[in-house]
């Protein structure tokens, strides 16, 4: 009953997570992309009004006009709509589900004594830790003198992203590793959004309500948090969906892959911004057809590249592995057929604990991704991913809370390459 319960917390946790989380990063994409398509507004007396930038769209049906204010209206509108709660819906269902998992679940998910042999506790209270330490060093960071130089703050954060990857893949395990480096960016994002965003917008709206002077710096904090969050966005998505790919976080390098993803992932969102930037300044400036400003492509190119270079890296077969009489009772000529009468015992101790229709694993009332395993045509079928799992990557038995051993691994090994032979 009690496993039944824990996957329906995490099956709707995941969905109210992903519905909260795509309106925030929808929000967020949409408001950069406008700031960054703003034209100078064509009435002389939006000007005198203190209009910055205006924009005409149309969508759905309907036409909108948007206007941005330098600073802020002579006069605050009776209806002023804040977007905030989709950032804190956010973080909030994520901590949910990092608690349910990794935390409730962390001798499966968090702790691999491989890596490193912690304790439950000691675990879940390392993992509060490097979350917490993780914004209030960027937010120190920011505010210190580092912050008035984008460039030089720019690289002081990518620095310490990489000593933080090693770090998580140091102590926790890869899926672990990966996750928690994706919630120190999410929690950087939402403290952006609640401890600066957030104040400097309530304190512009109480000068503008009372008359007075608005400070033009909340405008310029706001905005540069605002700019790391857009850029720490494709990094937290690929978190999101990184433990179903073991091939990147059970690599042996596997703190190399997720910074060369996330430096990917910033350099996407560097060619889409200056995009927004071109198309504005062809827009300000009237540029007739084939003088149109254009982004580089190098940001691109050097993504895909990296992407292509992680590719080829983390994908190469494993060597083949010679079988002897002493390994499973048999040869290297033995049959495919006969290495998987010998693999049949191994995967039945190690993997149906989990993968089998009727699980006896604590704490699995189901097998994992539907994956299961008690007969040998459906470890047949499952033949690539098993090898994939418990052989190239190693990630299963989850937490080898089954205890397999090298030389199991090696008798799987030799019964897949097998039947390419």
């Amino acid at each position: 009953m009690e496993a039944h319960l824990i996957e329906w917390l995490n099956l709707l946790g995941r969905w109210l997570h992903m519905i909260v989380g795509i309106a925030w990063i929808g929000a967020s994409f949409y408001f950069v992309w406008l700031d960054n398509h703003l034209e100078s507004p064509k009435k002389d007396g939006d000007n005198d009004k203190g209009v910055g930038g205006e924009l005409w769209s149309v969508h759905g049906g309907g036409f909108y006009h948007a206007q941005k204010y330098k600073v802020a209206p002579s006069v605050m509108p009776a209806n002023l709509h804040w977007f905030k709660w989709e950032a804190y819906t956010t973080w909030i269902t994520g901590m949910f589900m990092l608690a349910l998992i990794y935390w409730y679940g962390a001798e499966f998910y968090l702790i691999d004594s491989s890596v490193a042999d912690l304790s439950k506790t000691f675990a879940i209270v390392l993992s509060i830790a490097v979350i917490v330490q993780g914004w209030i060093t960027y937010d120190v960071l920011c505010r210190s003198k580092f912050g008035e130089n984008e460039k030089v703050l720019g690289a002081i954060i990518f620095v310490l992203l990489c000593f933080t990857s090693w770090g998580l893949c140091e102590l926790f395990s890869g899926r672990g590793a990966y996750i928690h480096f994706g919630a120190i960016l999410g929690t950087i994002m939402v403290g952006n959004v609640f401890f600066v965003i957030m104040p400097g917008q309530r304190a512009m709206v109480e000068a503008a309500s009372k008359g007075e002077p608005v400070d033009p710096i909340h405008g310029m904090r706001a905005k540069q948090r605002s700019i790391h969050n857009t850029f720490f966005t494709l990094p937290v998505l690929f978190v999101m969906i990184s433990n179903h790919y073991a091939m990147t976080f059970g690599h042996e390098w596997n703190w190399v892959v997720l910074v060369g993803i996330t430096l990917a992932g910033g350099l996407i969102r560097i060619y889409f911004v200056q995009r927004h930037f071109a198309a504005r300044e062809n827009a300000e400036r009237g540029f007739v057809s084939g003088e149109e400003k254009t982004a580089s492509l190098i940001p691109l190119a050097i993504a895909f590249a990296i992407l292509l270079i992680l590719s080829f890296a983390i994908t190469s077969p494993p060597k083949p592995v010679a079988v002897s009489k002493s390994d499973v009772n048999g040869t290297v000529a033995l049959s495919t057929e006969a290495l998987l009468d010998q693999a049949m015992p191994i995967i039945q101790q190690r993997c149906t604990v989990c993968h089998s229709a009727s699980p006896t694993m604590a704490g699995f009332s189901s097998a994992p991704s539907g994956f299961l395993m008690d007969t040998a045509e459906q470890v047949t079928t499952h033949a690539i991913k098993i090898h994939q799992q418990s052989v190239v990557t190693k990630v299963m038995p989850i937490a080898n809370m089954t205890k397999m051993t090298a030389e199991e691994r090696d008798v799987i090994n030799a019964w897949f390459l097998s039947q390419a032979r």
